[in-house]
This record gives structure tokens, C-alpha cells and sequence, in this order.
């Protein structure tokens, strides 16, 4: 009896603990499945996570990148404003250092510059300048590129429009620089409808295959050329078109080489050249092309400022030393001549170098001057001696004083420098061939304008006018009306 109670119990006990492992294995197995699926849940979870912080961070970068092309073509705007605003420079320089009967004249032909080459280079000048060139395409040639006209005919509706428009309103702007430096050399006695011709083939033409052959990436750029912001491109162009101008159209009526007229409004031609001065920010600045770089941002504008200042200081005491005065006219364009000198290289050296660069392009410019003087050229201004020779004359320094990294970051020239930091003589070679290429093809294209000009009798104003002024003779206005009354001119008006 004992016994098989003993053994209901212990059938019992065992029956108990098999049905308790029963529902605690279902249990286990019902918390376990839950647990599995959590754990699947979670990492789909984390890999969509994942999967829309990369989409998140790729807008983000995505925004990042078009915040910074927005703020790089609004400087760039605000950049060919200040060039553009360098036009009322040369305008009030012009006017001050050529004679009361000439101003009138001067700034309608500065004005005109303006006009005459926005149009002619929207509709051919930036297709020429910027002509698509491959080489390994057949597209083009590294002297005349694949010619766009007026802009492709873009409208501002399409993706990009904005900043091709942006661009040539920039490229504009210093075309329209070029075109300027030779009114002034040419002032007080050309025709003024053959004016408007040299200007518009000037900026349709001549300007825009130097810039082809250099900025466009023709030529001259294929030989490691380097000009950053335009010493020779824009300035030795401008140059050299002015002295062949001021040669062929002749001296003005009663010139006396060794005593240039006295200028009529110094306080105008300083503010002209303070005018020129801050634009200039824009011109070598600008010429980054983009906000993004605050080295070369900071460099150039601290390059550019003590150019400028060094001009001036090289020019007045150089000047005083064989005059024993302290010429106003030629401190003012002192400073220009360093502003010139330094265009080139302003990314390209160091502080030093900018330092020496001016100082050197101020004793240049008196040197010019007096040269062109010297073999009875009247240059009105200065503006072969200022543009020309000080453009030519800081491009050649780069390679001297050139350093290889500044080279290689700003400019994408790799592999040289200046001879006195370090370099051979390859880069100085460069600089020689691009300067004499752009030389000779704006010499001999301004020469046979200028002398096609005077062929059809459109280069020089009538000889009546030679009497009157030329102010009162093109324009019938005088700056001072009541101090210089206007004479009255011939019926027949001359031919």
C-alpha cells in the first residue's frame, strides 16, 4: 500500500515537471520569437537610419555647394562692378591731365568706350575670347577658337544661364578697360566718329584673341604663360594700341616736346586715380573668380595695396631726384604704373615682391615717359609709359620673382618659379614669349586700323577744329562755358 503510494506520488511529481517544462518552454519559446524580430526590427531601423543620414548629408553637401556657387558669382558681380566703376577713372584722369578745351571730348569718348564695346563684345568679342578649343577634338585651333555669337543666344530660363551671363558681364567690364587707355594717349584731337571705330574693332577683335590666346587657353597659355589678372593681357593690349594711335594720328597743334601743356584740373585727375585705385580691387581680386579662397583672396588684395603705394613713392623720388619737385602728376600715375606692374603677378609673389614690383614700376613709367618724349610721340596721359611698358614690365617679373607654389595654386602652372626663388629660366622665357606675342599682334592689327583710319580721313579731327578746340568743333559744348565761350564753327563745317 505504502509502496504504491509512493509511486502515484512520485508519477505525480514527474507528470507535474513535465507539464510545468511543457508550458515553460512554450513560454520561453514565445519570449524568444518576440525577442528575434525585436532585434531584426532594430537594425532595419538603423540601416534606413543610416541609409537617410548619408541622403541627409548629401543634401547637405549638395545645399553647401550651391550656397558657395551663389556667393562666388555675387562677388563676381560685385567685383566687375568695381571694374566697370574704374571707367569714371580714367574718365576724371583723363580729363584733368589734358587741356580745358579737350574734357568735353574726352568724356564722351570714355563714355562711348563703355557703349560701344558692351555691344560689339556681346555679339562677338566673348565668343572670340572664350572660342571653344580642343585640340584633340578637331574643335578649333590654339589661335582661333570655335566662335559662339551673342552668348549662344542663352535667355536666363535655362540651368547655367546665370553664370555664363555673370562671366561676360565680368570679362565685359575689362574689355571695356583695354579700350579706354588709348583715348587718353589719343586725346584732344581725334575724330570722333573714328574713335567709335577703333573702339568697336578694339573690343570685337584685337582685345578678345589676346584674351583667347592666353586666358581662352591658346597659344601663349600652352606655354606656361602666367598673367592673373591682365599686366599684359589687358594692359600692355591697351598700351600698345595707344602709342600706335597717339603715333599715327600726330602730335595736337603747337606741341613743344620737352614742355608738355599744363594739365587743367589736377584735383580731378587725383580723384580719377583714387577712382582707379579702389576699382582695382575688383580687377586683381575679382580675378580669383571665387569667393572660396581666403589665401588668395587676402594675398592678392594685400599685394595690390602695397603695388600701388610703392609706385607712388618710386615715382616721386625718382622724379625728385632730377627735378628736385614733387610731381603730382607723376606720383598719380606712379601709383598706377605700380597697380599695372602688380596686375600680373598679384597671386603670383609674395609681399615682398609686390614691394619691389611697384617700386621698380614707378621708376619705369618716368623712364617711358620720357622715351616716348623723347622720339616725339604725344601721349596725352602717360598711357603707353603707365599701361604699356609697366604691363609688360610686371609680367616679365613674375618670372624673377615668381614663387612655384603661389604659381601652381592660383595660376595652375606647375613646376615653376622665378629665377630668384628658386626656379630656372623656363618660366622667364615664358613670360618673354607671351609679352612679344601679344606685342607684335596688337602692334601690327592697331596699325593697320589706325592706318586704314587715316586713309579714309577718319582719324583725326578736321584742322578747323584744331583752331576752335575740338570740344567746341565735335561736340559745340565747352567744360566752362562762361570761361571759355565757343567758337563759331565754318558753314561748311570742313571735310
Amino acid at each position: 500500500m505504502n509502496k504504491r503510494k509512493m509511486f502515484y506520488r512520485l508519477f505525480s511529481i514527474l507528470l507535474g515537471l513535465v507539464v510545468l517544462y511543457s508550458f515553460g518552454f512554450g513560454a520561453f519559446a514565445q519570449d524568444e520569437t518576440p525577442a528575434e524580430e525585436e532585434t531584426a526590427t532594430e537594425e532595419v531601423v538603423a540601416e534606413e537610419a543610416a541609409e537617410e543620414m548619408v541622403v541627409t548629408a548629401d543634401a547637405a553637401m549638395e545645399a553647401a555647394a550651391t550656397v558657395q556657387t551663389n556667393l562666388d558669382q555675387i562677388w563676381l558681380l560685385l567685383a566687375g562692378f568695381l571694374v566697370f566703376f574704374m571707367q569714371a577713372g580714367f574718365a576724371m584722369l583723363e580729363g584733368g591731365f589734358i587741356r580745358h578745351t579737350g574734357v568735353v571730348n574726352s568724356l564722351a569718348e570714355n563714355f562711348m568706350d563703355a557703349c560701344i564695346t558692351g555691344i560689339v563684345f556681346f555679339i562677338v568679342g566673348y565668343g572670340i575670347a572664350y572660342g571653344a578649343y580642343d585640340a584633340d577634338a578637331g574643335i578649333g585651333s590654339s589661335i582661333f577658337g570655335q566662335v559662339t555669337l551673342a552668348l549662344g543666344g542663352i535667355t536666363g530660363t535655362q540651368p547655367g544661364d546665370g553664370i555664363s551671363f555673370i562671366d561676360f558681364f565680368f570679362q565685359f567690364a575689362f574689355a571695356g578697360a583695354a579700350a579706354t587707355i588709348a583715348t587718353g594717349a589719343m586725346a584732344e584731337r581725334t575724330n570722333f566718329i573714328g574713335k567709335l571705330i577703333y573702339s568697336a574693332l578694339l573690343g570685337a577683335i584685337i582685345y578678345p584673341v589676346v584674351v583667347f590666346w592666353t586666358w581662352g587657353g591658346g597659344w601663349i597659355a600652352e606655354q606656361g604663360f602666367v598673367d592673373f589678372a591682365g599686366s599684359t593681357i589687358v594692359h600692355m593690349t591697351g598700351g600698345v594700341v595707344a602709342l600706335i594711335g597717339a603715333y599715327m594720328v600726330g602730335p595736337r597743334v603747337g606741341r613743344v616736346f620737352g614742355s608738355p601743356p599744363r594739365p587743367s584740373n589736377m584735383a580731378l585727375a587725383a580723384l580719377g586715380t583714387f577712382i582707379l585705385w579702389f576699382g582695382w580691387y575688383g580687377f586683381n581680386v575679382g580675378s580669383t573668380l571665387a569667393a572660396s579662397d581666403p589665401n588668395a583672396l587676402g594675398l592678392v588684395a594685400v599685394n595690390t595695396t602695397l603695388a600701388a603705394a610703392m609706385g607712388a613713392l618710386g615715382a616721386m623720388f625718382f622724379q625728385f631726384a632730377r627735378t628736385r619737385k614733387w610731381d603730382l602728376g607723376f606720383i598719380l600715375n606712379g601709383s598706377l604704373a605700380g597697380l599695372v606692374g602688380i596686375t600680373a603677378g598679384c597671386a603670383s609673389v609674395t609681399p615682398i615682391g609686390a614691394i619691389i614690383i611697384g617700386g621698380l614700376s614707378g621708376v619705369v613709367v618716368v623712364l617711358a615717359v620720357n622715351a616716348v618724349e623723347a622720339v616725339k610721340i604725344d601721349d596725352a596721359v602717360g598711357a603707353f609709359a603707365v599701361h604699356g611698358a609697366c604691363g609688360a614690365f610686371g609680367t616679365i617679373m613674375i618670372g624673377v620673382l615668381g614663387v612655384g607654389d603661389l604659381i601652381a595654386v592660383n595660376n595652375g602652372v606647375e613646376g615653376v618659379a622665378g629665377i630668384l626663388m628658386g626656379g630656372g629660366a623656363t618660366l622667364l622665357i615664358s613670360q618673354v614669349v607671351g609679352v612679344v606675342g601679344v606685342l607684335v599682334w596688337a602692334g601690327v592689327t592697331s596699325f593697320l586700323m589706325f592706318g586704314a583710319l587715316k586713309a579714309a580721313g577718319l582719324l583725326r579731327m578736321h584742322e578747323e577744329g584744331e583752331e576752335m578746340g575740338i570740344d567746341a568743333y565735335e561736340h559745340g559744348a565747352s567744360l566752362w562755358p562762361n570761361v571759355l565761350p565757343l567758337g563759331e564753327p565754318s558753314t561748311d563745317g570742313g571735310d
